[in-house]
């Protein structure tokens, strides 16, 4: 139980935190980020701290599956209908959340059916940024991952390629809790999300030209800004797989001791409702892995 809870407390800590650091550069490009933070960008948390509607959404899907996760997709369905409703009409929902999220759950609130409630030629990151829980909680059984990722991905971005980012951003992270190398999830991802998109499936290839490039800042730039879904993905995976080359010295994690493991003095309240999830995050602000930076839409997630 200690383990799980562990795992658990990282991805909510690391979509949160990630979320923060990025919060303030979401609109910027990488030379502005430079002349406003320096050659190595943002180093620290911000003051306050806040999280956007990423993590907002993010635990809010947590909520749901912590609640009725076991059930079927009906019952798993409408307690992600009744968590959104609730995330949009909180006082804190004032984080620049997307049109396309904020449509999608208006949608669901008026009596339309999830199956239908989302914008039909959506593909922004929307959906993709949120289904972490997914992929955490259904590691052991692909098919309800793919299953639970493709209806909460629709239900607010109905174009096929934002449905094949949330589906292949809940398996990524399964994969990575699988400790499969990242040079080996590609063909492994593309295989579970076959058929659904060509558009993602393009975006998702594009990777495997850039790896070995010198000029990170290049490779970034040639997957795309983020905005839509399936670049988003590519870009967090681009992500992950240089941070897995760097030195060991510059990737060992932290000492319990060390202040990345405590509540940050910075960051404001305001994640009450995955205290049940994460008893001692006393974190607040929102938004998911992998930050903002070239992240998210800035009107159509």
């Amino acid at each position: 139980m200690t383990e799980n809870l562990n795992s658990i407390k990282g991805m909510i800590y690391g979509l949160a935190i990630g979320d923060a650091l990025g919060r303030d550069t979401e609109f910027m490009s990488f030379r502005q980020i430079k002349s406003s933070y320096g050659q190595d960008g943002i180093t620290d948390l911000p003051e306050p701290a806040l999280f956007t509607d990423d993590t907002q959404m993010s635990v809010a899907i947590a909520e749901a599956l912590v609640r009725d996760g076991e059930k079927d997709l009906k019952a798993i369905m409408e307690a992600v209908r009744e968590e959104f409703v609730k995330w949009y009409h909180s006082p804190e929902n004032n984080r620049s959340p997307g049109r396309t999220c904020l449509t999608g759950v208006a949608n669901m609130e008026q009596g339309t059916h999830w199956s239908k409630s989302g914008v039909a030629g959506s593909k922004g990151c929307g959906s993709a940024m949120r289904s972490a829980p997914i992929g955490y909680l259904y590691q052991r059984d692909p098919e309800k991952l793919k299953q639970v990722a493709h209806a909460t991905g629709i239900c607010t971005h109905g174009h096929p390629a934002a449905d094949a980012a949330c589906i292949g951003a809940a398996y990524l992270v399964k994969l990575a809790l699988d400790s499969l190398p990242f040079e080996n999830m590609i063909p492994k991802l593309l295989s579970f999300t076959k058929g659904i998109s060509g558009e993602w499936d393009d975006a998702i290839l594009k990777i495997e030209q850039c790896l070995a490039w010198e000029d990170e800042e290049k490779a970034f730039a040639y997957l795309g800004e983020g905005w839509v879904g399936e670049e988003a993905v590519a870009l967090v995976y681009l992500l992950g797989f240089q941070f897995q080359k760097r030195p060991l010295d510059q990737t060992r994690s932290p000492s319990p001791q060390h202040p990345l493991h405590q509540p940050h003095p910075r960051m404001a309240p305001g994640l009450r409702p995955a205290h049940r999830l994460c008893p001692e995050a006393g974190l607040g602000g929102d938004r998911c892995a992998g930050g903002h930076g070239p992240g998210s839409d800035p009107g159509g997630t």
